[in-house]
């Protein structure tokens, strides 16, 4: 299944949050920080007062209660407004 976010909402693919610190002390699933980067996997066409900057591919640093959490084809993923992106990795 496919989907097309609508209007300035992104898709966006969390990054995997960290499995060990630098210590090498492994990290249970309860006390992993939510990660706060991820891969847009498809963008909105915008609105006529908001043009979309990031495109399908972009690495993206993004706030960290933002957009809505969806299961689609068993994976995590995330639709939030091109607002609650914070920065563009280069």
């Amino acid at each position: 299944m496919n989907i097309k976010p609508l209007a300035d909402r992104v898709l966006v693919k969390p990054a995997a949050a960290e499995e060990k610190t630098v210590s090498g002390i492994i990290i249970p699933d309860t006390a992993k920080e939510k990660p706060l980067k991820g891969e847009v996997l498809a963008t909105g066409d915008g609105t006529k007062d908001e043009e979309m900057v990031v495109k399908k591919g972009d690495e993206v640093l993004y706030s960290k209660y933002a957009g809505t959490e969806i299961e689609l084809n068993g994976e995590k993923l995330i639709i939030m407004r091109q607002s609650d992106i914070l920065a563009i990795f280069e």
